[in-house]
């Protein structure tokens, strides 16, 4: 499997450069050639920032870290449970709670691409 990770920062820096550090964020992985493919078109429309608060962005950096704000959470939330595969893959469960905690804390995720 090749990974996508997503987690939640707990204190989000203006100026602060993140790096991988999945542990720190208690990512949840999910299969990146299974889902962000299929996503993508979906995903492209959310706005995030790639690397830091001082890039902004659309999507996710595949093949980098990406911070998606609270307000692009609800619709990350929609893209992940419209899935129907939601049923058969815990991964998946596990990353609609994540983005539920997320939402629910009103804080930002992380994702570290592949």
């Amino acid at each position: 499997m090749i990974k996508a990770e997503f987690g939640i920062i707990e204190d989000i820096g203006e100026t602060q450069k993140y790096s991988y550090d999945p542990g720190k964020y208690q990512c949840v992985c999910i299969d990146d050639d299974i889902y962000i493919d299929d996503w993508w078109d979906k995903l492209v429309l959310l706005k995030t920032y790639f690397h830091s608060l001082d890039r902004p962005e659309f999507g996710l950096a595949r093949w980098g870290i990406t911070l998606i704000p609270p307000e692009s959470l609800p619709g990350f939330q929609e893209i992940v449970l419209s899935d129907g595969r939601i049923n058969e893959d815990d991964h998946l469960r596990e990353l609609a709670d994540k983005i539920q905690d997320a939402i629910s804390r009103n804080r930002f995720m992380i994702h570290f691409g592949v």
